[in-house]
């Protein structure tokens, strides 16, 4: 059983920065890629991020591309997305997910899933 915790959401001005963090836990952590997904109210569930978690290799939405960062610390079982030059438009609820399985952007193919965190930018 795998449990996702989501956490660093916030309100942050226009251009402003924030850190969010996923912490896996469980006795057996077994997914082969970690990805990042919002939605907005009235809003489809988007793609954000995804990382693979042996090789690292990232994946990027056209619309984060170059403002935002996901990473992931092996031992502490985390997975982190560093968002620069927040604008309005990035306002959702962000989720977190794990997968038995290559990064992909279809959240269907994702197993495990968190409870979100809010991000808020004011314009």
């Amino acid at each position: 059983q795998v449990q996702l915790v989501e956490s660093g959401g916030g309100l942050v001005q226009a251009g402003g920065s924030l850190r969010l963090s996923c912490a896996a836990s469980g006795r057996t952590f077994s997914s082969y890629a970690m990805g990042w997904f919002r939605q907005a109210p009235g809003k489809e569930r988007e793609f954000v991020a995804a990382i693979s978690w042996t090789g690292g290799r990232t994946f990027y939405a056209d619309s984060v591309k170059g403002r935002f960062t996901i990473s992931r610390d092996i031992i502490r079982k985390t997975v982190y997305l560093q968002m620069n030059s927040l604008k309005p438009e990035d306002t959702a609820v962000y989720y977190c997910g794990g997968r038995d399985g290559v990064a992909t952007m279809a959240s269907s193919e994702y197993d495990y899933w968190g409870q979100g965190t809010q991000v808020t930018v004011s314009s």
